[in-house]
């Protein structure tokens, strides 16, 4: 079991889910705001988790098996271990079915980030 904090760049409260940071160009970031925001920029600065979070987010009906993501020039232990750090990163979720993996970014995510790099439209 890992002990790494995972950062959600999402924050249930009650029925809705918001956001964990504002807008950049609303107001400036708390600490804690940037710490998440950083994290999930951090994980999709690597080429290969790149890749992978746009296998997962692209595929049809929104998941992706392991089994059908993982041709991105690396190998199976290395794909497992970017798959984890999007996971901390909180982009990614999974449920393991039989002895498959299935991976998803839930279209809240998607949202979120697009949020946090909207510029406020000005009256």
């Amino acid at each position: 079991m890992s002990n790494v904090k995972v950062l959600p760049l999402l924050e249930a409260d009650g029925p809705d889910v918001v956001p964990c940071c504002p807008p950049l160009a609303e107001r400036p970031m708390t600490a804690v705001e940037a710490e998440t925001a950083a994290r999930m920029f951090k994980a999709l600065g690597d080429p290969v988790r790149l890749r992978l979070f746009s296998a997962v987010a692209s595929h049809e009906g929104g998941e992706a098996c392991v089994c059908d993501i993982s041709d991105v020039g690396v190998s199976q232990p290395t794909v497992s271990h970017h798959l984890k750090k999007l996971k901390e990163a909180g982009l990614l979720s999974s449920e393991r079915r039989g002895t498959w993996v299935y991976y998803r970014v839930e279209p809240a995510v998607l949202a979120a980030m697009g949020k946090l790099l909207t510029v406020p439209a000005t009256a």
